[in-house]
């Protein structure tokens, strides 16, 4: 069976755009939300959501905790929060995340995706420091919990 690199999960969240792009772009809030992220902080000299921001991700599966840094690729108000997966000393890209927003009767409907940048011999060594083999289905499961966790958060 072959390894996917890609998973999406969608979400209508009672909330306008902009409370809920709010929600997901504040960077430092993101433990809250994600079952698999302890906590992100802005990188020294970023401080806001905006194209080019760095930030660090500190995360967690059981007993096996990492952390990685992320660059904003895209921060359009009430649209789109996206960014670029990196990690190590030479900043590997190797995923991306993006959260799009789209303005429905009612609310807001979210769309959290990833996209696995890995090559295929990198998978199976990096799967040992995270503790998943296949991500795909495991991040499907956590991005529904995520956009659980920021519709209860924000809805009412």
């Amino acid at each position: 069976m072959a390894y996917i690199k890609t998973a999406s999960v969608t979400r209508d969240i009672a909330a306008d755009p902009m409370t809920v792009w709010s929600a997901v772009a504040d960077i430092t809030r993101m433990g809250e939300w994600s079952p698999e992220v302890e906590s992100c902080v802005w990188q020294e000299g970023s401080s806001e959501p905006v194209v080019g921001a760095r930030f660090d991700g500190h995360n967690r599966n059981g007993d096996r905790t990492w952390s990685t840094h992320a660059e904003v690729s895209a921060a359009e108000p009430g649209v789109s929060f996206h960014f670029k997966a990196l990690f190590g000393e030479h900043d590997y890209h190797f995923a991306n995340w993006h959260y799009d927003f789209e303005s429905i009767e009612g609310g807001t409907r979210v769309t959290e995706s990833w996209e696995d940048l890995r090559p295929d011999d990198i998978i199976a060594a990096s799967s040992g420091m995270s503790g998943v083999e296949d991500r795909a289905p495991h991040n499907t499961a956590g991005m529904e919990e995520t956009l659980a966790r920021i519709a209860a958060a924000v809805e009412g």
